[in-house]
């Protein structure tokens, strides 16, 4: 799934706890110099959620304000993921939220930071991190959210727009599905689009409720 030579230069620059807990995972995760992303970010943003939460969200990387204030899924994007959460059932603080890359990558846009997606390497870089909180979490459930996601945890030739919502077997977890990544909403060309699209992402995370409780 990924390059297993970026996964030895990430526990040589910042080895990954064995068996740790997730406290121990985050301070180690701070120091991580795996890959150039952490020179321009503010702060690695690790994964936070209950120890053994029954669901876990993963996402592509951390955007502006979660670079800036050091927390996942706070931003646009979140803010539209909890209110989908509420609509399906599922409270958020009862869930463990991450990302698959744990630095915001950007470029400038005049004063603004603008999201810039991760490469193969980058991703390959920061997946023992990844690895180390689902071992420590041991989710029943585990939900990607987006094509970066899902590729990293189900294969390169995993494809969202052909197998989202569907249960797929995964190692880390008793149930898997992908859908859509909720920054993915906030791009639609127009409210009718959105707001469709907004109702299948609910009915996504309602089939990963109903996995979770089954």
């Amino acid at each position: 799934m990924v390059d297993t030579a970026a996964i030895e230069k990430t526990r040589a620059a910042a080895p990954v706890p064995n068996h740790a807990d997730l406290e121990t995972l985050r301070e180690a995760a701070a120091r991580c110099t795996a890959c150039p992303l952490y020179r321009d970010a503010t702060q690695t943003v690790f994964g936070e959620g209950p120890d053994h939460a029954p669901m876990m969200l993963v996402g592509e990387a951390p955007g502006d304000v979660e670079d800036k204030s050091g927390h996942p899924f706070v931003g646009p994007a979140g803010r539209l993921l909890d209110r989908c959460l509420v609509e399906a059932g599922i409270e958020r603080a009862h869930i463990y939220l991450s990302n698959t890359v744990k630095h915001f990558k950007w470029v400038p846009r005049g004063p603004r930071r603008i999201h810039s997606k991760p490469n193969s390497a980058e991703i390959a870089a920061c997946f023992p991190w990844l690895e180390a909180e689902l071992a420590a979490v041991r989710p029943k459930i585990l939900v990607a959210l987006g094509a970066t996601a899902a590729q990293a945890l189900f294969g390169r030739d995993f494809r969202v727009t052909r197998d989202r919502g569907r249960p797929v077997p995964s190692r880390w977890a008793s149930c898997a599905l992908a859908t859509v990544h909720p920054s993915s909403l906030l791009r639609a060309p127009d409210e009718e689009t959105r707001n469709r699209e907004i109702a299948r992402f609910i009915e996504d995370l309602k089939t990963a409720a109903e996995l979770m409780r089954a």
